[in-house]
C-alpha cells in the first residue's frame, strides 16, 4: 500500500480538578479524545474524585488529516448533564515532542469562539470600473468558493459565510446563502466592495486608498428550530489585513482561525492537570521495491546462526518496549509465511514476546467483574461479616469455570498458533530427551504464563471487559490467575509452588488427576499441527458491537425518518442489528451474503462517516459515530467476509436515489458497479496484512533507535578484541556472536540510511510541488511553515 498512515495510542489521568460547588465537593468525570472537534474515544466515568485515574489505553489508526489532538475533561452532575471542565489541545506538529513520554499538561478553559476546524477557499480580485460619467473607481471582488471539514455540531451543520470589509470609517458586511446538511459547503458567491473614491480616469492613476482593508471572513452556522434561542454558532474566521493596493488577483486556501477577541488576556483559573502518554506515528509507505534490502534481511532472521545475531532479534534488543518491535515483526512474518520458522529458531532461547492474541471468555470475565462476590481467602484480609468457607467456595466455583473455559477452547485455537506450539513442543522434546513431560511443560509454560495469566489479571487489555477492574475484583482475578497458572504448570509438587499457606490450603480442592488430564488433552490439541480445517470451528465469536445509525432497507427514498439508531452486533457467523442491546435482532445478515463493504460518498445523504454493506438484493447504509469507528467497522466486516465466493469486484460509491445511481446515473437499481472494490481479493491471512507498511514501521523503529544500533556496534567491537569482564555500558545487549552480529548491524544501518535518503527526497519533492496556500497546505499550515524554516536554516548553515 502506498500513501500516508497514522497511528495513535493514548493513556492518562487527571489531578487537582476544581471542586464541585456542593456539599460533597467531588465530581464524576470522564475524558474524551478528539481529532480536532470530532470525538473518537470516551473513557469510563470515574465517580467521586478530583484526581480521576482513567488508566485506559486507546489505540486507533487515524483515517484522515487533523490539526489538533484534543482532550476534554467533562463532569456529569446528578441530573446526568455534562459540562466541560477544561481541555488540553496539542498541535499535530508538536506531538513528537511528547512521543511515548508521560507529560503533565495544565487544563485550559474551553471557549466556544476557539473551537474551530476546517479551511476556506477564497479568491480576491481588485479591478477598475469606469462609470457612465467617465470617472474611475476601484472595486474589490471577494469570491468565497467553498469550505471543507467544518465541524458537525449535535449531528448537523448548516453553514453560511459573512464577508466584512472594515476600516476606520465604515464596516460593510455581506452574507452567502445557507447550505443545508453539509460540512463541505460549495458557496461560489462573489461580493463586491468599493474601496476607493471615484476620480478622473487616467492610465497612470493609483488607488486612492483610505486605510480600508479586508478585515475578516467569518464562517458560522445558521439557527434552526433546535437552537433558535441561542442564535447562530460561530465556526471560525479569517482576517486578511492587507491593503487592496497589494491585491490584483489572489486565490488561496486558508485554515480557519479562532475568533479574535482583541487583546483581552484573562488570568487562567487553576483547572487541574492531565497526564498523557501519547504515541503518534506517521509513516509514508513507498512501493515494495524500496523495502527489499531491509525486508529480505528481516525475513532471513530464522536462518541466522545464532538467532541473536539476526535483524529481528536486534530490533527487539534496541526497542524500549518489546511489544512495539513484536507487533510489526510478527505481522511481517505472517504475511510472508515465516512466523513459524522464526519462532522455532528462538524456541531454544527465551521468547522475546508474542504479539498474537486471541482473547476469549468475555461473558465470564464480565460476570466476575459485575457480581462482586467476596472471594478473599487470606484470613488477615477478611472484611467484617465475611465467612472464609463461603469465600473459598465462591473462588473455587470461579476457578472451575475459568479452567473449563480454557481447557474446552482448544478447538478454537487459530491454526497458526497451533503450528507455533507444535514447533515449540518438538524443539523442547528434541533438546530434553530424558524428560517425558517436556512436550507439555514447554507449551504450558508459554500459554498459561504469558497468555492466560495476563488475560485473567487484566481482562480490559484483552478486550474481555471495557474498563479497568475495581480493587476487590482485581484481588479476585489475582487469586484466580495464581490457581489457574499452577494448574497449567503440571508441576509435581503444586502446593509447594505457593509462598502463602492459605493458597496451598485452597489448592487442595484441585489435587485431582482429572485436572492434570484436562490440561494435557488441551495441550495435545493446540500443539497438533495441521489437525483440522479452520472452517470446522462453528462456535459463534463476538467480534464487535455498538450503536450506529442505519437507513431503512425499504424503498423509501427521502426523509430523515428513514434513519434510525440501532445496536449492531457482528460475529463470525452473522451481522445483526437490534432496537437496543440485548433485544432480539430486527435484521440478520449472514456473513456469506456480504458481497462487499465500502465507504459511501458523503453527498449521497449529506452525512459523514457512512459506509455500505452490500448484499445480493440491496445495500444497507450505515453511519458510524466518527471516522475511527467507521474505519474499524469497515476493516473488520471486510476481513470476516473475505472468504465469500461471490465477493464483488465493482460497486457503486454513491446511493441509489430518485430512480438512478448518483455516481454513474444508471437507472437500473441492479446495474453493475462503476468503481473497483477496495478489498475484493480472495481471503487469506497474507492479504489482511500490508507487508510494506509493516516494513516501513520497522524502519521507523530502527531509525528512532539509531544511537542504540551504533552503541551495539561498539559493543560487538569491544567483545571481539577484549575477552575480559563485560563493560557495564554494553551489558544490556545480548551478543552471542560479535562478528555475526556486527555484520547484521552493518547491513541494518545501511538499509535504514538508504530509506532515510528516500524519505528526505520524498519530502523535498512533495513540498517543491506544493505551493503554500493550496488545498493540501493552506495558509496557516504550521507543518509546511516548519519545513520551509528548516530548509532555510539548513541552507544558511551550508552557506
Amino acid at each position: 500500500m502506498l500513501g500516508e498512515t497514522q497511528g495513535l495510542r493514548v493513556s492518562g489521568e487527571a489531578k487537582n480538578l476544581p471542586s464541585y460547588p456542593g456539599p460533597s465537593k467531588m465530581r464524576d468525570c470522564y475524558c474524551t479524545v478528539n481529532l480536532d472537534q470530532e470525538e473518537v474515544f470516551r473513557t469510563k466515568i470515574v465517580e467521586k474524585s478530583l484526581c480521576p485515574f482513567y488508566g485506559e489505553d486507546f489505540y486507533c489508526e487515524i483515517p484522515r488529516s487533523f490539526r489538533h489532538l484534543s482532550f476534554y475533561i467533562f463532569d456529569r452532575d446528578v441530573f446526568r448533564r455534562d459540562s466541560i471542565i477544561g481541555k488540553v489541545a496539542i498541535q499535530k506538529e508538536d506531538l513528537q515532542k511528547y512521543h511515548n513520554r508521560d507529560t503533565w499538561f495544565q487544563l485550559q478553559h474551553v471557549d466556544a469562539d476557539s473551537e474551530v476546524q476546517g479551511k476556506v477557499h477564497l479568491e480576491l480580485r481588485l479591478s477598475e470600473v469606469i462609470t457612465d460619467t467617465g470617472v474611475v473607481c476601484h472595486k474589490l471582488a471577494t469570491r468565497i468558493v467553498e469550505c471543507r471539514g467544518l465541524p458537525i455540531v449535535n449531528g448537523q451543520c448548516d453553514p453560511y459565510a459573512t464577508v466584512t470589509l472594515a476600516g476606520p470609517f465604515r464596516s460593510e458586511a455581506k452574507k452567502t446563502k445557507v447550505k443545508r446538511k453539509t460540512n463541505n459547503p460549495q458557496f461560489d458567491e462573489v461580493f463586491y466592495f468599493e474601496v476607493t473614491r471615484p476620480c478622473s480616469y487616467s492610465k497612470k492613476s493609483h488607488f486612492d486608498f483610505e486605510e480600508e482593508d479586508v478585515d475578516k471572513l467569518e464562517i458560522s452556522r445558521p439557527w434552526n428550530a433546535s437552537n433558535l434561542k441561542f442564535g447562530d454558532e460561530f465556526l471560525g474566521e479569517l482576517r486578511i489585513p492587507e491593503s487592496p493596493e497589494a491585491v490584483q488577483l489572489y486565490e488561496a486556501w486558508y485554515f480557519l482561525q479562532p475568533r479574535d477577541n482583541g487583546s483581552k488576556s484573562l488570568k487562567p483559573d487553576d483547572l487541574g492537570s492531565l497526564r498523557l502518554n501519547v504515541v503518534y506515528t506517521e509513516d509514508h509507505v513507498f512501493s515494495s521495491d524500496y523495502y527489499r534490502p531491509l525486508r529480505d534481511l528481516l525475513l532471513k532472521s530464522a536462518d541466522v546462526e545464532p538467532v541473536s545475531a539476526s535483524a529481528a532479534h536486534i530490533l527487539g534488543e534496541v526497542c524500549r518496549e518489546k511489544q512495539e518491535a513484536a507487533v510489526p515483526l510478527v505481522r511481517l512474518f505472517l504475511h510472508y509465511g515465516r512466523v513459524v520458522p522464526f519462532i522455532s529458531a528462538i524456541a531454544g532461547a527465551e521468547l522475546v514476546t508474542c504479539a498474537l492474541t486471541q482473547a476469549r471468555g468475555g461473558p465470564l470475565a464480565a460476570e466476575i467483574c459485575q457480581s462482586h462476590k467476596p472471594c478473599e481467602i487470606d484470613p488477615v484480609k477478611l472484611k467484617d461479616g465475611e465467612n472464609l468457607e463461603n469465600n473459598m467456595e465462591n473462588l473455587r466455583q470461579y476457578v472451575d469455570r475459568v479452567f473449563h473455559a480454557i481447557t474446552e477452547s482448544g478447538v478454537s485455537c487459530p491454526t497458526v498458533m497451533c503450528d507455533i506450539f507444535f514447533s515449540l513442543r518438538e524443539a523442547a522434546a528434541k533438546r530434553f530427551q530424558d524428560d517425558p513431560d517436556v512436550r507439555y511443560t514447554a507449551v504450558s509454560g508459554f500459554i498459561f504464563l504469558r497468555f492466560f495469566a495476563p488475560a485473567i489479571l487484566s481482562p480490559n487489555l484483552f478486550q474481555l471487559t471495557p474498563h479497568h477492574t475495581d480493587p476487590q475484583t482485581s484481588r479476585t482475578l489475582t487469586l484466580i490467575s495464581k490457581t489457574v497458572q499452577t494448574l497449567g504448570s503440571l508441576s509435581k509438587s503444586k502446593s509447594a509452588s505457593f509462598k502463602e499457606s492459605y493458597m496451598a490450603t485452597f489448592y487442595e480442592f484441585f489435587n485431582e488427576q482429572k485436572y492434570a488430564d484436562a490440561v494435557k488433552n488441551f495441550l495435545d490439541l493446540i500443539s497438533s499441527s495441521g489437525r483440522r480445517d479452520p472452517k470446522s470451528v462453528e462456535q459463534p465469536i463476538l467480534l464487535k458491537e455498538g450503536f450506529m445509525i442505519k437507513r431503512a432497507q425499504g424503498r423509501k427514498r427521502f426523509g430523515m425518518k428513514n434513519f434510525k439508531k440501532r445496536w449492531f452486533r457482528l460475529t463470525n457467523h452473522e451481522f445483526t442489528y437490534h432496537k437496543s442491546k440485548g433485544d432480539q435482532p430486527l435484521c440478520s445478515i449472514s456473513i456469506e451474503n456480504i458481497l462487499a463493504v465500502e465507504k459511501l460518498e458523503e453527498e449521497s445523504f449529506k452525512m459523514k462517516n457512512m459506509f455500505q454493506v452490500i448484499q445480493p438484493e440491496r445495500a444497507l447504509y450505515i453511519q458510524a459515530n466518527n471516522c475511527v469507528e467507521a474505519k474499524d467497522w469497515i476493516d473488520i466486516l471486510t476481513k470476516v467476509s473475505q472468504c465469500n465466493q461471490k465477493r464483488l469486484t465493482v460497486y457503486h460509491p454513491s446511493a441509489y436515489l430518485g430512480g438512478h445511481w448518483l455516481c454513474c446515473r444508471a437507472s437500473s437499481d441492479s446495474a453493475p458497479g462503476c468503481s473497483p472494490c477496495t478489498s475484493g481479493l480472495p481471503a487469506n491471512i497474507q492479504l489482511d496484512i500490508d507487508g510494506d507498511r509493516e516494513t516501513e514501521r520497522i524502519y521507523s523503529l530502527f531509525s528512532s533507535y539509531m544511537s542504540k544500533l551504533e552503541k551495539m556496534q561498539e559493543a560487538c567491537g569491544s567483545k571481539s578484541v577484549y575477552d575480559g569482564p563485560e563493560q557495564e555500558e554494553y551489558s544490556t545487549f545480548v551478543i552471542d556472536d560479535p562478528q555475526e552480529t556486527y555484520k547484521t548491524l552493518k547491513q541494518v544501518i545501511a538499509g535504514v540510511e538508504a530509506l532515510e535518503q528516500e524519505h528526505a527526497q520524498y519530502k523535498r519533492d512533495k513540498f517543491k510541488k506544493t505551493r503554500y496556500g493550496s488545498q493540501e497546505h493552506p495558509i496557516g499550515d504550521k507543518s509546511f511553515q516548519k519545513y520551509i524554516r528548516q530548509r532555510s536554516e539548513t541552507a544558511t548553515h551550508s552557506i
